[in-house]
């Protein structure tokens, strides 16, 4: 099993649907994680909604820092803010596979309820199009360097 971190700033919303996304869908293939690099606290209760609207367990999430993991055991680091992806990693992920896969943050959505949902379901719908995309990639099969390049362009898509 792989362990994946999926790293944003604020740990709230973007990071804890990747997390939930990973271990919701991938069996026992990975194991994800999130952390932030400036995590807020708590974790956004407009994700929380976002994962109960669409059938996924909201237990056990916490907005946490990325200093909670030393490195050990973590496989995989993919960023899903622009924020996070421009800031120095700490150390240990230096021989980590990294990949970049940016989404606007929800959090900063203004408007009715509703504009505000969408806005969380428009990033949870991305984040499961590249979750699935990670998927059927024969990921145990692959080097270090084709991974990084297979999962940075599920990040970028053209």
């Amino acid at each position: 099993m792989l362990n994946i971190l999926i790293l944003c700033t604020g740990n709230s919303c973007r990071s804890i649907l990747g997390e939930a996304l990973i271990n919701h869908l991938a069996g026992d293939r990975f194991h994800a994680f999130s952390a932030g690099s400036h995590p807020t606290g708590k974790v956004n209760p407009n994700a929380l909604a976002t994962l109960v609207r669409n059938g996924i367990p909201t237990n056990g999430f916490t907005s946490q820092s990325w200093d909670e993991f030393d490195g050990a055991g973590i496989d995989i680091a993919i960023t899903v803010c622009d924020q996070a992806a421009g800031e120095v990693c700490p150390v240990y992920l230096n021989s980590v596979i990294k990949a970049h896969w940016g989404l606007p943050d929800p959090a900063h959505v203004t408007g009715t309820d509703e504009e505000i949902a969408k806005a969380f379901q428009a990033t949870f719908d991305a984040l499961s199009v590249r979750v699935n995309q990670m998927l059927a990639l024969p990921i145990e099969e692959m080097d270090s360097a084709d991974i990084t390049k297979a999962l940075n362009e599920i990040g970028n898509p053209s």
